[in-house]
């Protein structure tokens, strides 16, 4: 058997294996180093060996053999072990390293030292890696966090999803044009007057796109102050004004992979525009007191109750915001302009008020129903369902006590007189009882009989009701919720 002689386990070592003397030159190399290190043993053997491969340190700023911890230890008699610098090898290429340099001592005397050193070049990279794979995790965290607590404050009591309610034409308009547009990227703009639902249409696009299953992010425009806006819509970095005493994530990064809805748009200020401009254009942003461009993909549906194009005219808002925004305008109609979806609606939000107030519904009548119709609602859909809670409250028994405000002189919708109503045709007189029929079935869910049902409503017996609804076609069931 041959015998371990010092020059096969220097062979066999993994480690890279020199000695240096006193002058700095290399007594012997093993083959691991010269591998690592591309220099040859006669290489190191006849130069100065820190002059060779210690010469910079990792970022190039020169490294004087005075302060190198190899060559210490032949002057201090101490072992210096070294975990953070770099070696160079021939081709010029920093070697991470971390090395042991031992004294060697000759009849008491130190003649020299013994390198041991690794490569950890992998070692490094695979921490890089796990350091980046925790900040990205930590960040999504942050992002989830941010998200549920945002989400938490969002929501509904009173309905999910996208509950339209209303089959009058402008409705069936909106339905069309929602599935027109809501399969796509498009921008939206939503115009119409306060309490018309703008929200709610934008939520039937987005649970109608391919983005339903990320979050739906409201900012309401005119409710945030001015010095906040850029913070609020890209977020900010700790420090980076007075009060950031934490990282925050804004909107459009909370909604990247979903949609933004800005509601109330026209409030954002002139000098802000241009930034959400380019965000729109390049879908990338930097928050503030950050320097980092961050990717965002978000789909955005604004809302507002002004006359952008107007309000563009007085330099109020920028023009080619307005056309990146106005790429695909929906107007939620006025309820004053859709009467007959006024039944559906009221016992709707009169359901769901008694469910929250834990009262017994009262029953809705038709004279409810035609009071209502006539009143203008200057407050729209919002008007209505605060003035059927209000009801639900006040209304101890089975009546229902509608107390509407008092409308301007001229606005109620008049009630023809019998000296001064329209003579109608036999055709309009069965399409007037056809929507009045329509109009009971939605104010009931297509109930026919019972308490609460269209029959009761209409002061008819339900078999003679379901007689009229088959002359003219009517299937009580298509007026029931869907689910």
């Amino acid at each position: 058997m041959q015998a371990l002689t010092p020059q096969l386990i220097l062979g066999a070592a993994g480690e890279g294996i020199y000695g240096i003397d006193r002058r700095g030159h290399a007594t012997f190399v093993n083959p691991a180093a010269e591998r690592i290190l591309g220099w040859s043993a006669a290489d190191m053997g006849e130069r100065n060996t820190h002059d060779l491969i210690h010469h910079h340190h990792a970022d190039g700023a020169p490294y004087c053999g005075t302060d190198c911890p190899i060559y210490a230890a032949f002057n201090d008699g101490e072992i210096h072990h070294v975990t953070n610098e770099v070696f160079w090898s021939r081709d010029g290429r920093p070697i991470p390293v971390e090395y042991t340099s031992t004294p060697m001592r000759d009849n008491g005397e130190l003649v020299g030292a013994v390198v041991v050193f690794r490569d950890v070049s992998e070692r490094l990279e695979t921490e890089r890696q796990l350091r980046q794979a925790l900040a990205e995790v930590q960040q999504l965290k942050q992002q989830l966090e941010a998200e549920n607590a945002y989400l938490q404050e969002q929501i509904q009591v009173d309905q999910g999803g996208h509950n339209l309610i209303g089959g009058s034409a402008p409705m069936l308009r909106i339905h069309q044009q929602i599935g027109l547009v809501a399969p796509t990227d498009a921008n939206v703009l939503i115009s119409g007057e306060s309490g018309t639902g703008k929200e709610l249409l934008a939520r039937a696009i987005h649970q109608s796109s391919r983005r339903r299953d990320r979050p739906l992010i409201r900012v309401n425009c005119a409710a945030i102050p001015r010095e906040l806006f850029e913070s609020e819509f890209f977020g900010h970095v700790k420090g980076a004004f007075t009060g950031a005493i934490s990282e925050r994530i804004g909107r459009f990064e909370l909604a990247h992979g979903g949609t933004l809805f800005l509601d109330e748009v026209g409030e954002i200020p002139l000098d802000l525009q241009g930034k959400l401009l380019r965000v729109l254009q390049e879908q990338q942003l930097e928050r503030v007191g950050d320097s980092r461009t961050r990717q965002v993909d978000v789909r955005v549906i604004a809302a507002t109750n002004r006359d952008l194009p107007h309000e563009v005219s007085l330099g109020r808002f920028r023009e080619d915001l307005y056309f990146r925004l106005n790429v695909f305008p929906i107007e939620s109609v006025p309820l004053r302009r859709r009467p007959e979806d006024i039944p559906g609606l009221a016992k709707h939000f009169l359901t769901l008020a008694c469910r929250r107030l834990k009262r017994r519904e009262p029953q809705l009548r038709l004279a409810d129903i035609q009071q209502l119709q006539r009143y203008p609602w200057p407050g729209n859909v919002r008007e209505l369902e605060n003035l059927l809670e209000r009801a639900a409250i006040i209304s101890t028994g089975e009546r229902l006590l509608l107390e509407l405000p008092n409308a301007p002189k001229g606005q109620l919708a008049p009630v023809p007189s019998a000296a001064g109503a329209a003579i109608l045709t036999q055709s309009e007189q069965r399409q007037r009882e056809r929507d009045n029929l329509i109009a009971a079935l939605q104010a009931c869910q297509g109930k026919i009989s019972g308490t609460g049902g269209a029959a009761e409503l209409l002061n008819l017996r339900p078999t003679t009701l379901r007689s009229r609804l088959d002359a003219f076609g009517l299937q009580p069931s298509a007026f029931k919720p869907k689910r």
